[in-house]
Parts: structure tokens; sequence; C-alpha cells
């Protein structure tokens, strides 16, 4: 009798254990698929927050889709006037001897500003109907070397940004896309003569810096 008893004990220990084993097992499996969820959860909100800041860079990037291209030849030269089919004109014929770049406060020569754009330089053209208020930001902002800065009768827009073979109507000195396609064109892949001198040249009526 005594002996059957400790049996049944033994049997009633071994069924507690596994019992006890059982839910253990079950309790880590639950624990498992808790930080499984918990890491799925995380990599969801990581790659959506990668995403949107992608998203908003790319959003609040300026929109160079605007560039007007055009093929020119370089290095015709003439020294009578030109009559060019852009307004200011980005390439074409123009004069031997080439603007001397810095800013001007009259308009300057079409065919020897040309020839500035043709080493390197980018000609930024305004409405001389701008606010003076304006017109001093511009000046300012521009890099002070390989740049045209003058005003301009008859532009398409009140700022227009002109390279060799390269043209963008901005909407104001305030467009943001000024300073990208300064960037992208003055003394860029597409410069003719490029290593030429942006100095050496001609001075035109006007110049200020």
């Amino acid at each position: 009798m005594a002996k059957k008893n400790q049996q049944d004990a033994r049997t009633a220990r071994q069924a507690q254990l596994e019992a006890a084993r059982a839910q253990q097992a079950k309790a880590d499996r639950r624990t498992k698929l808790t930080i499984i969820a918990a890491g799925a959860t995380a990599v969801a909100v990581i790659g959506g927050l990668v995403g949107w800041a992608i998203l908003h860079q790319e959003s609040n990037k300026p929109q160079m889709g605007a560039v007007l291209s055009f093929d020119y030849p370089a290095g015709k030269h003439t020294n009578t006037p030109v009559k060019y089919a852009e307004t200011p004109p980005a390439g074409g014929e123009h004069s031997p001897t080439w603007l001397n770049c810095g800013i001007y406060d009259k308009p300057v020569p079409n065919e020897n500003a040309v020839h500035a754009l043709e080493h390197g330089a980018v000609w930024v053209t305004y409405d001389p109907k701008l606010p003076t208020a304006d017109v001093e930001k511009l000046r300012k902002e521009v890099p002070n070397t390989f740049m045209v800065v003058s005003p301009y009768d008859g532009l398409p827009s009140p700022v227009v940004a002109s390279a060799w073979g390269k043209q963008i109507h901005l909407t104001g000195v305030g467009d943001t896309r000024l300073a990208e396609f300064i960037k992208s064109y003055r003394l860029g892949p597409g410069t003719p003569e490029l290593g030429a001198a942006c100095t050496g040249g001609m001075d035109a009526d006007g110049k200020v810096a």
C-alpha cells in the first residue's frame, strides 16, 4: 500500500512538472510572438519615417525640370549686332570681346555677355521694375566670380538666369531654383571654354562691382 502511494505521488509530481513545462513553453511562445510583433512594428515605423523623410526631402528640392536647353556651336564671333532667339540670349554668335563678369545697374550688350557665358559665367537678368530691396538681395546672394547681374527689358519673367545653352525663368529673387541653377551651370560641364577668364575683357556702362 505504501509502495502504491509513493508511485501515485511520483505520477502526480510528474504530471505537475509536465503541466508546468507546457505552461512555460506556452508563455515562452507568447513572449517570442510579442517580441516579433514589436520588432515588426518598429521596422514598419522606422521604414515609414525614412520614407517620409525621403519624400519630404524630394518634395522640397528645387524643381529643375523647368530648365530650357539650347544647342549652340561655340566659338562663332562677329562684330555685327546679333538677333537672338531667346530673351535674354543663352548662346550663339557673339562679340570677340567678352564682358567682364560683375554687377551692372544698366543693361549690358548681348553680344559681349554671351561671350562671358561661353567662358562659364551665369548671367542673371532681372526686370528693371523690381523693387530696390529685391535687386540688392539678388546682388548679395549670387557668387562674386563668373557671374553677370544686370537689368534687362522685356523679360518673360521677373528674373531669368542663363548659362551657355541653358536658361530658367524664375518667379523672383526668392525663387530657390536660382541657387540650384548657379550651382549646376556656373563653370559647369557644358561650358565651351572652361578655364577661360571672366576678366580682362570689357566693362559695360553701369558696372558697380
